[in-house]
């Protein structure tokens, strides 16, 4: 067990975190626990937390637990830092009564962060601008997409001045470990990371991905490489033979590589990342399909449309959103 330390400011520090319905339980916890083993490794109630939710009920988990909280939005006030939990179809849900007392809040000191895709809700409040911010990995383009003036990173987590976000799953971790360190001190945060059983305080600036070779178990740096060029330049494609000179193989080289470490051809996995990307902003922005298109590297809306109903059996407009989907689309969708 850590040994007991004592180092920081040891007056209480309150920590209110708001519950969107279907809020991500991993993010939330790892705030919440974050803090708890701070007082645990002291012996000292250096943290306290609340929680809100829109009414004051309990609100239900992506994973479908319940989680009680101590009160009800309007009574979120005279907070240091509020913390937004929200999970996936964040965008479906009326932020607006949020919003308002979140720019309140701030105008009076409050600094505002959130985890996991809880940064759409800053964002769409204005929140952000102004600000380095990210999300979690998956949705960093569609935050991108939607707002196109915010500074959008594909960073672990991101404290800049008043603001502070952190990708999903255990990024909320390190932002939490170095939010401890800057209130608290840098051993009450690395005694934190120790009862974790964490290793290493992760920076600010790490990717939220795991290592592409880990990614597609694959160890090849030629192949690695011409992955790599694929996924950085989705909306404007590269042609494979520009990818082939630029790891120094010829593009029937090039096509050996790819069918005997990945059964496909260059090209094939190529369009099959771009429409990957395609769906994704499909269901989760309200983007015209020509833009989606153009986004993903498409001349024409009609070329797009083809190419996305051969991949996935299913058009474009019919995939807009898994709620506006047709009974017969999910139907083709289970049976494929």
């Amino acid at each position: 067990m850590a040994e007991t330390v004592a180092d920081g400011a040891d007056e209480t520090h309150t920590v209110g975190l708001y519950l969107v319905d279907n809020f991500t339980m991993i993010a939330f916890a790892s705030v919440v626990e974050c803090l708890r083993l701070a007082n645990y490794v002291t012996k000292k109630p250096l943290f306290a937390w609340r929680l809100f939710s829109a009414d004051g009920a309990p609100v239900r988990a992506s994973n479908g637990i319940p989680v009680a909280v101590d009160a009800p939005l309007a009574e979120m006030e005279n907070l240091p830092h509020v913390v937004v939990c929200a999970g996936i179809g964040v965008e479906t849900i009326d932020h607006r009564a949020l919003i308002a007392r979140l720019r309140r809040l701030s105008t009076y000191g409050t600094h505002v962060g959130s985890v996991c895709v809880g940064a759409f809700v800053l964002a769409e409040g204005g929140l952000l601008a102004g600000h380095r911010c990210t999300t979690h990995w998956e949705y960093v383009d569609v935050l991108r997409e939607r707002y196109p003036s915010l500074e959008v990173v594909d960073e672990l987590f991101e404290i800049d001045r008043t603001r502070f976000t952190a990708g999903g799953g255990t990024a909320a971790i390190d932002m939490m470990l170095a939010l401890i360190a800057s209130w608290k001190g840098m051993s009450v945060a690395a005694a934190v990371t120790d009862v974790l059983i964490h290793h290493r305080m992760r920076g600010r600036d790490e990717r939220q991905r795991m290592a592409l070779s880990a990614r597609l178990g694959i160890s090849n740096p030629r192949l690695l490489h011409a992955v790599a060029l694929m996924e950085g330049n989705l909306e404007a494609p590269l042609a494979c033979s520009e990818i082939a000179e630029a790891i120094g193989l010829s593009p029937r080289q090039l096509e050996r590589l790819f069918r005997d470490h990945l059964g496909e051809k260059p090209a094939r996995y190529y369009i099959g990342l771009r429409l990957k990307r395609a769906r994704h902003l499909l269901r989760h922005t309200p983007l015209p399909i020509l833009d989606v298109a153009i986004a993903c590297g498409f001349a024409s809306a009609s070329h797009f449309s083809k190419t996305y109903g051969d991949h996935f059996q299913v058009t474009p407009s019919e995939d807009r959103s898994p709620g506006r989907r047709s009974r017969a689309v999910v139907r083709r969708e289970r049976a494929g």
